[in-house]
């Protein structure tokens, strides 16, 4: 009972944490992804990365590195609002662990040949506290949030619509 009651629980919080980061203006979603792998990533690291399949994440990003600066931003924004784009398409392909590594190598790659989040940009208030509530999750509810987060991005390409799924601990 108890283990089905944690369970939920985590669900429930990182339900709740999803839905305020939806809430955001896409670029504040875009700093606050930015930022949550910058402060989490030593933890996420193992995680994401070494569940994905690299191979796939790489032909992406290779995609993302042939564009301009703004076309990279367009696209990462195209990711979160989940418009029909090509790159939408190719990562709404993509497992939930691999969209978690892809993810994590774009952030690991801002300000080489990733488009740098603004020297001026500052999170808002919202998504700092957003932030705080996600520092104090244990890892694993942390990977299940991120989960959530990334999941529903891009654009299913069987389906070619905009698709939300659930995604359990």
């Amino acid at each position: 009972m108890t283990i089905a009651t944690d369970r939920t629980t985590l669900q429930l919080e990182a339900s709740s944490l999803r839905s305020a980061i939806e809430q955001l203006k896409t670029d504040d979603q875009l700093g606050l992804l930015w930022e949550i792998y910058t402060e989490l990533g030593r933890s996420i690291t193992p995680a994401a990365p070494g569940a994905a399949r690299i191979s796939l994440v790489e032909g992406l990003l290779g995609e993302f590195k042939q564009m301009s600066h703004a076309e990279q931003l367009q696209a990462m924004r195209d990711l979160i609002e989940r418009r029909e784009t090509p790159i939408s398409r190719s990562y709404g392909a993509l497992s939930v662990n691999t969209k978690l590594g892809f993810w994590y190598l774009l952030a690991e790659r801002m300000g080489q040949d990733i488009v740098p989040v603004p020297a001026t940009y500052r999170l808002p208030e919202g998504a700092k506290r957003l932030l705080n509530q996600i520092q104090m999750l244990d890892f694993g509810q942390q990977i299940t949030l991120l989960r959530q987060i990334v999941v529903d991005m891009g654009v299913d390409p069987l389906l070619r619509t905009p698709q939300r799924y659930s995604v359990s601990a």
